[in-house]
Protein backbone atom coordinates (compact mmCIF):
# COMPACT_ATOMS: atom_id res chain seq x y z
CA UNK A 1 0.00 0.00 0.00
CA UNK A 2 1.28 3.62 -0.89
CA UNK A 3 2.01 5.97 2.56
CA UNK A 4 2.44 9.45 2.37
CA UNK A 5 5.55 11.23 3.42
CA UNK A 6 6.27 13.20 6.10
CA UNK A 7 6.86 16.78 5.88
CA UNK A 8 10.72 16.84 5.32
CA UNK A 9 11.22 13.63 3.72
CA UNK A 10 13.18 13.47 -0.05
CA UNK A 11 10.97 11.33 -2.36
CA UNK A 12 12.67 10.40 -5.56
CA UNK A 13 11.19 9.83 -9.07
CA UNK A 14 11.47 6.51 -10.85
CA UNK A 15 10.75 8.45 -13.94
CA UNK A 16 13.33 10.27 -14.25
CA UNK A 17 16.42 9.59 -12.80
CA UNK A 18 18.62 11.37 -10.10
CA UNK A 19 15.27 13.88 -9.60
CA UNK A 20 13.73 14.11 -6.11
CA UNK A 21 11.20 16.50 -4.36
CA UNK A 22 10.16 16.82 -1.11
CA UNK A 23 8.08 19.43 1.22
CA UNK A 24 9.43 21.27 4.41
CA UNK A 25 9.72 23.96 6.33
CA UNK A 26 5.97 24.03 7.30
CA UNK A 27 5.65 26.83 9.84
CA UNK A 28 3.81 29.81 10.89
CA UNK A 29 4.30 33.05 8.99
CA UNK A 30 3.03 36.28 7.74
CA UNK A 31 3.14 37.16 3.96
CA UNK A 32 5.88 39.40 2.84
CA UNK A 33 3.42 41.56 0.29
CA UNK A 34 0.26 41.29 3.46
CA UNK A 35 -2.49 39.42 3.70
CA UNK A 36 -4.84 38.66 0.91
CA UNK A 37 -8.79 40.46 2.18
CA UNK A 38 -9.89 36.92 1.79
CA UNK A 39 -7.95 35.51 4.16
CA UNK A 40 -10.06 37.57 6.86
CA UNK A 41 -9.88 35.67 10.51
CA UNK A 42 -7.80 32.79 9.17
CA UNK A 43 -3.68 31.84 10.45
CA UNK A 44 -1.58 32.33 7.85
CA UNK A 45 1.59 29.40 7.09
CA UNK A 46 3.81 28.69 4.83
CA UNK A 47 5.74 25.86 3.13
CA UNK A 48 8.42 25.04 0.67
CA UNK A 49 8.65 22.49 -2.15
CA UNK A 50 12.52 21.94 -3.11
CA UNK A 51 13.11 19.66 -6.36
CA UNK A 52 16.72 18.74 -6.36
CA UNK A 53 18.59 16.83 -9.54
CA UNK A 54 21.23 14.06 -8.57
CA UNK A 55 20.96 12.62 -11.77
CA UNK A 56 23.46 13.60 -15.01
CA UNK A 57 21.93 16.06 -17.28
CA UNK A 58 19.58 19.26 -16.88
CA UNK A 59 15.62 18.75 -16.24
CA UNK A 60 13.48 21.49 -16.95
CA UNK A 61 10.99 21.81 -14.24
CA UNK A 62 7.19 23.08 -14.08
CA UNK A 63 5.54 23.76 -10.07
CA UNK A 64 2.93 26.42 -10.83
CA UNK A 65 -0.50 26.93 -9.02
CA UNK A 66 -2.87 24.02 -9.77
CA UNK A 67 -0.15 21.30 -9.27
CA UNK A 68 -0.17 21.70 -5.66
CA UNK A 69 -3.26 21.19 -3.61
CA UNK A 70 -3.31 21.75 0.06
CA UNK A 71 -5.67 20.13 2.57
CA UNK A 72 -5.71 20.95 6.55
CA UNK A 73 -7.96 19.13 9.45
CA UNK A 74 -9.18 15.75 9.59
CA UNK A 75 -11.92 16.41 7.07
CA UNK A 76 -9.29 17.74 4.38
CA UNK A 77 -10.60 21.09 4.06
CA UNK A 78 -9.22 22.78 1.09
CA UNK A 79 -6.58 25.52 2.26
CA UNK A 80 -6.78 29.08 1.32
CA UNK A 81 -3.62 29.65 -1.43
CA UNK A 82 -2.42 33.13 -1.70
CA UNK A 83 -1.09 33.25 -5.08
CA UNK A 84 0.18 36.79 -5.17
CA UNK A 85 2.60 36.17 -2.24
CA UNK A 86 3.49 32.63 -3.34
CA UNK A 87 6.66 32.25 -5.99
CA UNK A 88 6.63 28.89 -7.66
CA UNK A 89 8.92 26.76 -10.41
CA UNK A 90 7.85 28.56 -14.08
CA UNK A 91 10.16 26.49 -16.66
CA UNK A 92 13.09 26.16 -14.99
CA UNK A 93 15.96 24.06 -16.03
CA UNK A 94 17.57 22.56 -13.16
CA UNK A 95 20.98 21.48 -14.12
CA UNK A 96 22.79 18.72 -11.86
CA UNK A 97 23.51 18.78 -8.43
CA UNK A 98 21.43 22.08 -7.89
CA UNK A 99 17.96 22.66 -6.37
CA UNK A 100 15.05 25.06 -7.23
CA UNK A 101 12.35 26.10 -4.30
CA UNK A 102 8.80 26.96 -4.53
CA UNK A 103 7.42 29.15 -1.42
CA UNK A 104 4.19 28.50 -1.20
CA UNK A 105 1.49 31.24 1.47
CA UNK A 106 -1.44 29.43 2.19
CA UNK A 107 -4.07 30.17 5.47
CA UNK A 108 -6.65 27.80 7.70
CA UNK A 109 -8.51 27.64 10.58
CA UNK A 110 -5.92 27.46 13.34
CA UNK A 111 -7.51 24.75 14.94
CA UNK A 112 -7.19 22.60 11.66
CA UNK A 113 -3.57 23.58 11.18
CA UNK A 114 -2.11 20.21 13.41
CA UNK A 115 -2.50 18.37 9.92
CA UNK A 116 -2.07 19.58 6.40
CA UNK A 117 -1.60 17.25 3.45
CA UNK A 118 0.40 18.28 0.77
CA UNK A 119 0.00 16.52 -2.93
CA UNK A 120 2.45 17.86 -5.56
CA UNK A 121 2.24 16.99 -9.33
CA UNK A 122 5.63 17.76 -11.34
CA UNK A 123 5.86 18.84 -14.49
CA UNK A 124 9.47 17.61 -15.69
CA UNK A 125 10.17 18.10 -19.57
CA UNK A 126 6.63 18.44 -20.86
CA UNK A 127 5.49 15.08 -18.69
CA UNK A 128 3.41 15.26 -16.00
CA UNK A 129 5.38 12.94 -12.86
CA UNK A 130 3.28 10.91 -10.31
CA UNK A 131 1.45 12.86 -7.77
CA UNK A 132 3.60 12.78 -4.27
CA UNK A 133 1.88 13.29 -1.20
CA UNK A 134 3.25 14.80 2.62
CA UNK A 135 1.79 14.98 5.77
CA UNK A 136 2.74 17.00 8.34
CA UNK A 137 1.12 19.64 11.19
CA UNK A 138 2.28 23.24 12.28
CA UNK A 139 3.65 21.68 15.52
CA UNK A 140 5.56 18.52 14.48
CA UNK A 141 8.68 19.51 13.69
CA UNK A 142 10.81 18.01 10.82
CA UNK A 143 14.67 17.23 11.14
CA UNK A 144 17.18 15.46 12.64
CA UNK A 145 18.04 17.49 15.76
CA UNK A 146 16.62 15.63 18.48
CA UNK A 147 14.77 12.34 19.83
CA UNK A 148 12.00 14.48 20.43
CA UNK A 149 11.42 15.59 16.84
CA UNK A 150 12.22 12.14 15.64
CA UNK A 151 9.60 10.65 18.32
CA UNK A 152 6.96 13.21 17.01
CA UNK A 153 7.89 12.34 13.38
CA UNK A 154 7.54 8.60 14.02
CA UNK A 155 4.36 8.91 15.68
CA UNK A 156 2.82 11.04 13.01
CA UNK A 157 3.65 8.67 9.99
CA UNK A 158 2.56 5.98 11.97
CA UNK A 159 -0.70 7.65 12.36
CA UNK A 160 -1.21 8.21 9.03
CA UNK A 161 -0.50 4.97 8.01
CA UNK A 162 -2.82 3.45 10.55
CA UNK A 163 -5.74 5.84 9.07
CA UNK A 164 -5.37 4.51 5.60
CA UNK A 165 -4.79 1.28 6.38
CA UNK A 166 -8.21 1.34 8.20
CA UNK A 167 -10.18 3.23 5.04
CA UNK A 168 -8.31 0.68 2.79
CA UNK A 169 -10.20 -1.78 5.01
CA UNK A 170 -13.63 -0.39 4.88
CA UNK A 171 -13.57 0.16 1.04
CA UNK A 172 -13.21 -3.78 0.53
CA UNK A 173 -15.94 -4.55 3.67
Amino acid sequence: MYEPNVVGDWQEYDEHAGLRVRVHRLELTEPPRGRDDAAEGLTYFSLRVTVENRGSRHLGIHLEDGQIDVRIGPEGESAFLDWRNSQFIEGFDVYPLRRATAVLYAAGAEASLSLVDVQVQLRVEEEWADRRLWSGGIGAHEGPAGAQQGAVRDSLAHQVSVFLQDQAGEGTA
